[in-house]
């Protein structure tokens, strides 16, 4: 299944946001996105889990492919790729996982931006984009996020996107090869704005 994962590109959502457009990530992707996360990787690093060795090489992309393919067939999670409105540029990536239906119907978003694209409202736009699908196409109540509490950009982010701080969670994720304290933030649907 894995090898049909990667022979075949993706195909799922397309979601369009003020200035962006969001995709899944495709096989052909794999030159930019590698090149992005590469010329990124100090930027992102402080915010991340630790990057395994191979993290950039192709098969750890095909892997990657694969698992998403898998998630968004099983209807857990959509990733996206963050592009420009023409879908030419890759910018970054913003993922809603974690889909938990029954009495939650919760999803959590989690996103990066290439340093080269930092600072331009890149994720605040991405982030509204998918809670507007989460809630409007997949039918969710609820979205969870979370940031370090050094992390005052990616807090900016959420606040912006109409998200609440809702409390602190004690090393709540292993991030750069540390357990960290996060601030945990959330949406409910009914309090969404759409952009």
């Amino acid at each position: 299944m894995a090898l049909l994962d990667w022979m075949t590109d993706a195909t799922g959502p397309v979601v369009e946001g003020q200035g962006i457009l969001l995709r899944p990530p495709r096989a052909s992707d794999y030159p930019v996105w590698s090149e992005l996360r590469a010329v990124s990787r100090d930027y992102l690093q402080p915010w991340e889990p630790a990057w395994p060795d191979d993290d950039l090489t192709r098969a750890a992309y095909r892997r990657r492919l694969g698992v998403y393919a898998r998630e968004m067939e099983l209807g857990h999670a959509w990733p996206f790729f963050i592009l420009d409105p023409t879908g030419r540029t890759l910018m970054g990536a913003i993922t809603l996982s974690n889909v938990r239906r029954g009495v939650a119907e919760t999803g959590t978003l989690g996103y990066w931006i290439g340093q080269p694209y930092a600072g331009r409202g890149l994720a605040t736009a991405a982030v509204r984009a998918v809670a507007g699908f989460a809630f409007r196409s997949v039918r969710l109540h609820r979205l969870e996020a979370s940031c370090l509490p050094s992390n005052l950009a990616s807090r900016r982010v959420l606040e912006r996107a109409g998200f609440r701080k809702e409390g602190e969670a004690r090393a709540y994720l292993k991030i750069n090869g540390a357990w960290a304290d996060h601030i945990l933030f959330g949406l409910v649907s009914d309090e969404f704005v759409s952009p």
